[in-house]
């Protein structure tokens, strides 16, 4: 639980910092909440900062990592069912954020990297990896997409050590310190 806490408690300071710290966007209720928060909390703080965010991540770039993100933390334990997939794929398309971009782009890319990563998951990981880097020119889109994967893998209630293993793997790749997070 401690996990999600600090998480929570990372979100809320890059939301501060994404609004330009003017003020606080909690107020004194949200302090006590962030230290007994749970981890459906967590997502909606994160869903809600990414929100904010909708109109400045709208670039190809985002879209593309933000697919690589989705597959790795689908198949982060290294393997992807089929249910698997369509949950990914319903929580994908109910993404406020990823609502900038046609339905259909995101299926492809998606299902483009699930494939690779049930193929020969070595290369499939080092393929989505170097499809997150490419996010890393902007720092406000680099953390995005960390906060997408937070919020996809903790989606399901469970925030398994291999899908923070892969989102430490994505922070490194985006030169985004896996701490600021607390991955």
């Amino acid at each position: 639980m401690a996990l999600f806490d600090r998480l929570k408690d990372q979100a809320r300071n890059l939301q501060q910092q994404a609004q330009g710290g003017r003020g606080t966007t909690t107020g004194g209720h949200g302090q006590g909440s962030a230290r007994g928060g749970s981890r459906t909390q967590l997502v909606g703080v994160l869903k809600t900062q990414l929100g904010s965010l909708k109109a400045e991540l709208k670039s190809g770039a985002y879209r593309d990592a933000s697919m690589a993100m989705c597959a790795l933390v689908a198949a982060a334990d290294g393997q992807v069912d089929a249910a698997e997939i369509q949950q990914m794929e319903s929580l994908i398309l109910g993404n406020e954020v990823l609502q900038n971009f046609p339905p259909e782009q995101l299926r492809q890319r998606f299902h483009k990297h699930v494939d690779q990563l049930t193929r020969n998951f070595p290369q499939g990981k080092a393929e989505a990896l170097q499809e997150i880097a490419k996010a890393a020119k902007k720092p406000t889109e680099a953390r995005a997409v960390i906060q997408t994967g937070i919020v996809i893998a903790g989606a399901d209630g469970h925030f398994s050590q291999a899908e923070q293993a892969v989102l430490r793997e994505a922070c490194t790749a985006l030169g985004v310190p896996p701490a600021e997070f607390q991955l």
